[in-house]
């Protein structure tokens, strides 16, 4: 009984084996089939033709001066022309500081100028007769001197007293109001010079070889579609660290009303066009843990070749390396090609027939 009970699990073993094998031996010729199957996918063959780059950065209307008004003395303010919102001239008187003591002090210096003058004038013929010695007349020459010194000393802290516009421009708010004690650091108002103003913005570091001196931008501010224009005059001496930007300076071509410094704008880039710019659609790049690929048709098999891209539009990324003029890509069926697969083009995007 043990004999035939060995027998028959042997034969079980050798038929589960026979099964086994077969269901292997039957997948194996299915699985080459699979590898040798041919793809069909579209391709796009790569011409130069003419691109103009063009785009959209932030800025921000500026001044063409502006500065905050201060007092150079300290003292009470008896004294506030500041129009809010007005439009003064260059020298216009806009505050006075309280100078009662410095008068004062200037009208007795002048008292003792006068004496001085006539104790001078006397030493003087004296002199003339040998009545003094020199010395006698030098030390009165000397205090008439000095006292000249003081009081110009006298006319300049006076003068200090009185705050004028620095330049023509229109002011802005009041911050400090007469009466008011003031000191250097206080701020009595803000002027801006509107009649020019300058639109500041910054670039990437990658354009900062194609911006020149006198090119042209067009830009348009929040709440109008109005293009108006300006003009590149200079550039910042560096490159911004934290952004790799440089800031470009223009001065605003046209004069309108709605134009107020501080403004946001939106600045529209153009630079010369590239004749023989290589552009592909966007669907054709593969990105890459490092890079970025495109799937080459080269005698029916798929290759896979790193590119470097530039700038993109909706449809379509300018390649800067890795193709040449006359390659065909693959914009098809991407996710189902593997490297050196057998692939045929069936239609060619960009009309040149079957391949």
């Amino acid at each position: 009984m043990r004999i035939i009970a060995i027998l028959f699990l042997l034969s079980v073993l050798f038929v589960s084996c026979n099964s086994k094998k077969k269901k292997v031996s039957g997948g194996t010729p299915q699985t080459g089939q699979q590898r040798n199957q041919t793809l069909r996918v579209d391709g796009y063959i790569i011409r130069p033709e003419t691109f103009q780059e063009s785009f959209e950065v932030p800025g921000t209307i500026v001044a063409n001066e502006v500065s905050e008004i201060h007092p150079e003395v300290s003292g009470r303010l008896v004294q506030l022309n500041v129009l809010e919102g007005k439009y003064v001239s260059k020298g216009a008187v806009l505050a006075k500081i309280y100078d009662g003591d410095l008068q004062a002090q200037l009208r007795k210096v002048q008292v003792q100028l006068e004496l001085a003058q006539k104790t001078e004038e006397r030493q003087s013929q004296l002199l003339k007769i040998q009545g003094i010695s020199q010395q006698d007349y030098d030390i009165s020459l000397l205090q008439v001197n000095n006292l000249k010194a003081d009081i110009g000393i006298l006319q300049t802290s006076i003068a200090k007293t009185i705050v004028r516009a620095p330049f023509s421009g229109k002011i802005g708010l009041n911050k400090i109001s007469p009466g008011a004690y003031v000191t250097p650091a206080s701020v009595i108002a803000i002027i801006n010079q509107t009649d020019q103003l300058k639109l500041d913005f910054s670039i990437p570091e990658k354009y900062t070889g194609k911006i020149t001196i006198g090119q042209l931008v067009t830009f348009t501010i929040s709440g109008s579609k109005k293009q108006l224009g300006a003009k590149v005059v200079a550039t910042e001496a560096n490159i911004t660290e934290n952004t790799r930007s440089l800031t470009v300076r223009a001065a605003v071509m046209a004069k309108d009303e709605a134009l107020i410094a501080g403004a946001f704008a939106k600045v529209q880039l153009s630079f010369d066009p590239d004749p023989s710019a290589i552009l592909v659609p966007t669907q054709a790049i593969l990105p890459q843990a490092r890079g970025k690929k495109i799937i080459l048709y080269k005698e029916g098999k798929a290759v896979f070749q790193d590119v470097i891209t530039g700038i993109r539009d909706s449809a379509r990324v300018q390649i800067t390396e890795g193709l040449q003029p006359g390659d065909t890509i693959i914009v098809t069926g991407l996710l189902s090609v593997r490297p050196e697969a057998k692939i045929q083009i069936g239609k060619i995007v960009n009309g040149e027939g079957k391949r």
